[in-house]
This record gives C-alpha cells, structure tokens and sequence, in this order.
C-alpha cells in the first residue's frame, strides 16, 4: 500500500483522529485554527480529515492534516457514509462539521472510543452548547479547548508566498446569486482601478469565467466612453478558470488588494495576510468575517442578518453597497488614506 500521508490505511498502534468538515474553502479556512488545536490535544497521532478531496490534499500538502478522505456534505449530509475500515483502532472523532444530529451520527458509525462534539439532545452526547452568534472560527477552537487542544484565531494564519505585492485581485463570483454584487458595479471598479495605474486580475471557477468577461468587456465600453478609444481595459485580465486550489492561493497571497464577496477567497486573504475589502450581504460579518488582522481589512455591510444567502436574487444589503462607497474603500487601502466617514 502507498505510504502518502493521503492513504488513509491504517498502521501503528495510536489511534487516528478524525474530523469532519465536509464542507466549501471558507469552512474549510475558517476550521484551520480548531484543527491545529486538534493536533496539539493528540501530538504524535495521525490526523484524518473528511473533506472534499481538492480542499483536503491542499491541507495535506501544507502540513495542516496528515490524510484526507474524501467526503462532500456542502448541501446534505443525507448520502454521507464515512468508511472507517482504513483508521487505526481506537480512534477519535472530531465533528467540526456542525451542531448534529446528522454529522454526530456519521461519526458514530465509525465506533470512535472517543467523540468531540457540541451537546445533542437528539443524539444524547454531552458536550459544549451550541451558541448561534458565536464566530465560526471562535466557535470551533471552543469545542476543541475543551477537548484539551489550545488553539485560536491567531492558529488560522497561513504562510504567504515571499516577494513584494503587487496586483489588485477581484473575485466576484460567489456560490449564490444572493451574495454577488452586480456585474455593472464590478465593471465600474475595474475601469476605474485600470484607470489610475493598477494592475487587475480577476479569479474565479470556470463556471465564472463567464461572469469575468462580461466584467472586462463592461469595463472595456465604460473606458472607451471616456477615453475615446476601444482598447479595452489595459491591465486587466482574468484567470478565472485557469488556477487550481494552491495557484489561487498564490496569486490571492500576492496581492496588493483582496475585492470580494462572501467567500472562500475572502478566508484565504485572511489566512495568508492579504490587504481585502469585503462585500457583505445577507450573512453578518460578525460570524463570518476576518478573525485576525482588522486593520488590513474593510467590511461592508448594510444588513440585519435576517437575509437568504441562498437566494436567486441579489441581497437587498449586498445592493445597498454603492460603486461610490467600494471605491472609497478600496482607495483608502491602496492609497493609505483614511477612508471617508
């Protein structure tokens, strides 16, 4: 058998720990801090990590955890069946998944001689209560320092790539319409970025890529009303499509600026020290945005919580945010400036 740290075939005589987090990139950020308290409640002991394989292997290769098994649950967790056959006996099990009944569950099937997990009346497990406003990254290194693993938000932090940062990095796609902020506003920031020097690279999937060249070509008609040529918009041009897990984390760890939703990437730019102006919608903030570092990063945000981050359409919040007011922002990072009350 392989001898990867991704092989989850068991040797040895410790039991494996395993966690489930089977969840996006964001989850998967915002969980690095509790799985590095993981391994300081289990030093020695290998760390298995059921996630979708993409966001497990790049945890593997950054020494986060030492095996992955490959398990998606974004939606349900209805289908979810863990094959323990592969872990060393007497093993630990982690939910950083969620609150249960159903994740609980899962981990049980695996006869776990241990289960860390928040209280289930459902289940009958005794552990911390499950608090609804808590941070998701203070929420999840609670559970596991009452485990015995300390950890904090300060444990999320990734390494950047050396050298000195240079392109402005715009990611406007987000896994629902209801945490995109409109195109046209998007084509407005590109003009007016590629109009005062700055270099601009837009990420994204290849499902997005789409939505990037409608932000190019928007921007590239908006420059040409002004300047009075058709040349487009110089010093812009997306990757979308064209940068695996470790190559976005680059480019992102890279940059001058962060400009994103609600999303996966917004983590990284927290994880890894990335300047970013972030456009909040329907989710608050308050659970969901940077742990660490507040001064590298500006939160926009005109809702209630109360909003569908799985609607079709725009969030009325995430609307609510003006070309004006993002530009503000944006100018202040990159210009040092106070930003305007």
């Amino acid at each position: 058998m392989s001898s990867s740290p991704r092989d989850v075939t068991a040797s040895g005589t410790d039991g494996d720990v395993l966690v489930l987090r089977a969840l996006g990139l964001g989850d998967a950020l915002t969980g690095v801090a509790a799985l590095r308290g993981v391994r300081r409640a289990w030093p020695g002991r290998r760390l298995v990590l059921a996630a979708p394989a993409v966001v497990g292997r790049w945890l593997c290769d950054l020494g986060v955890v030492d095996a992955v098994l490959p398990t998606t649950a974004v939606d349900s967790l209805e289908s979810v069946r863990l094959d323990g056959s592969g872990l060393r006996p007497g093993h630990v099990a982690v939910n950083l998944h969620g609150r249960g009944p159903q994740s609980h569950r899962i981990l049980a099937a695996t006869r776990p001689a241990r289960l860390v997990a928040f209280a289930s009346v459902e289940t009958g497990h005794d552990g911390p209560p499950w608090l609804a406003e808590e941070h998701e990254v203070a929420r999840w290194c609670r559970l596991v320092r009452g485990a015995g693993g300390p950890c904090d938000a300060e444990d999320l932090r990734l390494a950047a790539p050396t050298g000195p940062r240079s392109a402005v990095v715009l990611h406007p796609g987000a896994a629902s319409a209801g945490r995109r902020w409109p195109v046209r506003r998007w084509c407005v920031l590109v003009r007016r970025l590629v109009e005062t020097g700055h270099q601009v690279l837009l990420t994204g999937s290849a499902a997005e890529a789409r939505i990037c060249a409608a932000i190019l070509a928007g921007a590239s008609a908006a420059s040409a009303r002004i300047t009075g040529t058709r040349a487009g918009a110089p010093g812009a041009r997306s990757l979308a499509g064209t940068l695996d897990l470790p190559g976005l984390a680059d480019v992102v760890g890279r940059a001058s600026l962060l400009v994103c939703g609600d999303t996966g990437v917004a983590h990284l730019a927290t994880a890894l020290g990335t300047p970013s102006v972030l456009l909040f919608g329907p989710v608050s903030p308050a659970a969901w945005g940077p742990a660490v570092d507040p001064h590298l990063h500006t939160v926009l945000w005109h809702g209630d919580g109360t909003g569908d981050p799985h609607a079709a359409t725009v969030d009325p919040a995430l609307d609510a945010i003006t070309s004006d007011e993002l530009w503000d922002a944006v100018e202040a990072v990159l210009t040092g400036a106070p930003l305007r009350a």
